[in-house]
């Protein structure tokens, strides 16, 4: 299970297909938000299976908690970085170049995990593959990018092939319940794993069943064009 939800950023989250309010009265409002989703959703997932939470600075370390209690502190396995390079500098501190990504397993001793190869940057492996690390420098969509599709927050669709890759064996199934774009699910159809989401919105699930019908006649190919991915 991947998900991306809400920042609670305070926010209207606006792209040209559609927008949303991302915002509650407080801390306590939004992690009883989350709780609620967590706890409705978790007992679906086999004893075999991965949760990866996608927050940011606002939140990391009180879902970190939420999620220690929800699903147990030794299924903690890592806290990813993705680091995405743009984004908003300011000279009063630091710029934030970064999001989170809570990594969890419902069962230490069953759960799935093959470590993704990324190139190497040193000159003496120059050319060659390594293990990736904690940290996934993925430069987020620009302005540009074909693969925009004009939903807010979406994610980089090389960003979600690799952590599917590396967190849900081929054939299996990957779930999204806060679907969004549908970057998640492309990504499993690619990648030949099964994708189920859900979205709050309907112009999100409209964006989402287009891209993936988009994939599936082939202007975006499947590697595994045979594998189903329902919405």
């Amino acid at each position: 299970m991947y998900v991306d939800p809400p920042f609670n950023t305070g926010e209207t989250q606006r792209d040209r297909a559609g927008e949303f309010e991302d915002r509650w009265s407080g801390m306590s409002e939004y992690i009883g938000w989350l709780r609620e989703r967590l706890s409705a959703t978790l007992p679906a997932l086999r004893r075999s299976a991965n949760v990866l939470l996608h927050v940011d600075w606002r939140t990391s370390h009180h879902v970190r908690l939420l999620l220690d209690e929800l699903v147990g502190p030794d299924r903690f396995i890592n806290h990813l970085v993705w680091s995405y390079g743009l984004g908003g500098s300011t000279p009063r501190r630091f710029a934030r170049k970064h999001d989170d990504i809570l990594f969890y397993c419902v069962d230490p001793e069953r759960y799935w995990f093959e470590a993704p190869m990324v190139p190497a940057t040193s000159q003496r492996m120059k050319g060659m593959m390594k293990k990736a690390t904690d940290v996934l420098n993925i430069p987020s969509i620009n302005n540009m990018s074909f693969e925009r599709v004009g939903w807010p927050t979406q994610k980089p669709l090389a960003l979600l092939e690799l952590l599917v890759r590396a967190c849900c064996p081929p054939g299996g199934t990957v779930l999204d319940p806060c679907c969004g774009s549908g970057t998640t699910l492309a990504a499993a159809l690619r990648t030949g794993r099964r994708g189920v989401g859900f979205d709050v919105s309907t112009e999100a699930i409209g964006v989402a069943r287009r891209r993936l019908a988009t994939i599936r006649d082939g202007r975006g190919r499947s590697r595994n064009p045979s594998s189903p991915t329902p919405l």
